[in-house]
């Protein structure tokens, strides 16, 4: 298996609505960007590039089927090969992982990576319709099965498992809308306070409109290359480009219907689910006494194919103390909720700590002054925990930057990228979302209930 490197990437303007462009024009925005980053002039791109993969989650949103192929011929990449790639909101996490397949087998040594949404294109009531469609039709979706029900129904669990709070929830909200004032590509930047958070108008309780992502028109592109690919590209563009590899992708899944969904055993728990890093007597002990009270795993309060993903993820890329071997995250954040689950499922705490990991600044931006207070959290087995110490959607994430769901796992590969080249200056034309010596990065992406989900660590080589 060959070692792939993503070598740039590019994203179009994230907007409620982008009335004067096709989805095409708007793909062309983040391609263009990939390439001009480069250093190349698009003939030699073209010439270079072996192959391509297309995200899009729903051809009702393009009301167009086959839009991938028209994106092919629109980017001039016509007849080398192509195709298109669905997975929910995972999708655009799918497509990078596809595309790294396609180099790291010797199928391809330049393989370009695309992806977008146009959903405006549908009011907000159907287009969440259509997002519902992604739920269990013979069951879930006939009796009002809408992802915001969902997310209320998971959260109320985990804070009834563990003592979740909804202003542990508006931390996230606060800590990713103002992480997005400084990235110029954001649809949604604000600052905002806890008790902004909590007084939004209640869509599901306890989640605000706040604590939930927009919807979004937008594209996003990555270029990976080989060894082979990357010397092609250097050559061309008459220059060394940065090195930053994909040390590892994990992938997991999980059956549609939450009810669906096996409790396992405490054994089988601690045999399938522990990370490295949580293989201790006291972490076993803690898992236990949950246990003894009655919590259950995988529930409805966590991601079972988060954790198999991230698992996975973190043993190919030799990662056995997440919190203290990755620099950032950009996590699918859909709802601050999910993002605190997804905090348990990738081991930057454990289960039932989320909420507090939160609260204590841990996912925040070092340097952003977020007019919250942060307090270390007493008892835990993470007494260092403190502002700053793994940075979470710096980018504003979902709930911020926006989320046009076919474009939004590039993203998190594009803004993950510039992290690790130190380009963010550069990009942003602003360095207030520059972490210092980031070296190593994680992206996860997720659909449904935790349907899919995708999770790919990016390394600088040194």
């Amino acid at each position: 298996m060959r070692t792939v490197y993503v070598v740039s990437g590019g994203v179009s303007k994230f907007a409620k609505a982008r009335p004067n462009r096709t989805f095409p024009a708007i793909v062309k925005e983040a391609y263009d960007y990939a390439v001009t980053d480069l250093g190349l002039e698009h003939p030699q791109f073209q010439e270079l590039v072996d192959g391509s993969v297309a995200s899009y989650f729903s051809d009702h949103f393009a009301r167009q089927l086959m839009a991938g192929i028209m994106i092919q011929d629109y980017l001039g990449l016509c007849p080398k090969p192509g195709h298109r790639v669905e997975g929910g909101g995972a999708t655009g996490g799918i497509c990078f992982q596809e595309a790294w397949k396609s180099v790291a087998s010797g199928d391809t040594d330049v393989c370009l990576a695309y992806g977008f949404e146009t959903m405006s294109h549908v009011n907000t009531w159907k287009g969440n319709e259509f997002i519902a469609l992604a739920s269990d039709i013979s069951f879930d979706y006939p009796v009002g099965g809408f992802y915001s029900g969902y997310y209320a129904m998971m959260v109320t669990r985990h804070m009834q498992e563990f003592g979740t709070t909804p202003e542990q929830l508006a931390h996230v909200s606060v800590k990713n809308h103002m992480n997005a004032f400084y990235n110029p590509y954001s649809q949604n930047p604000a600052r905002l306070t806890v008790a902004d958070v909590r007084q939004a108008p209640m869509v599901a309780w306890p989640l605000t409109r706040l604590d939930i992502c927009v919807m979004s028109d937008g594209a996003a592109a990555v270029v990976l290359a080989s060894e082979e690919g990357l010397t092609k590209l250097e050559q061309a563009a008459g220059r060394r480009l940065p090195r930053v590899k994909v040390a590892g992708i994990g992938r997991g899944t999980d059956a549609m219907r939450l009810a669906d969904r096996p409790h396992q055993s405490y054994e089988t728990f601690l045999k399938q689910n522990l990370l490295p890093s949580e293989d201790t007597a006291e972490t076993r002990a803690y898992y236990k006494n949950l246990w003894d009270h009655g919590f259950r795993y995988p529930g409805v309060h966590s991601f079972r194919a988060g954790r198999m993903a991230s698992k996975q993820a973190y043993a190919r890329a030799g990662i056995a103390d997440p919190l203290h071997q990755i620099d950032f995250v950009e996590l699918h954040d859909a709802y601050t909720s999910s993002e605190i689950q997804t905090y348990e499922d990738m081991g930057l705490c454990r289960y039932g700590e989320g909420g507090p990991f939160a609260a204590s600044g841990a996912p925040f931006m070092p340097n952003i002054d977020y007019g919250l207070t942060f307090d270390p959290i007493p008892n835990t087995q993470y007494p260092k925990w403190r502002k700053g110490l793994i940075p979470v959607n710096p980018s504003g994430g979902l709930i911020a930057c926006g989320h046009p769901v076919g474009a939004t796992g590039l993203m998190q590969a594009v803004f993950a990228l510039w992290q690790l080249q130190g380009t963010i200056g550069k990009h942003f034309h602003d360095d207030t979302l520059q972490l210092k010596n980031a070296c190593r990065g994680a992206i996860h992406s997720h659909a449904g209930t935790g349907t899919y989900v995708t999770v790919s660590i990016l390394e600088k080589e040194m």
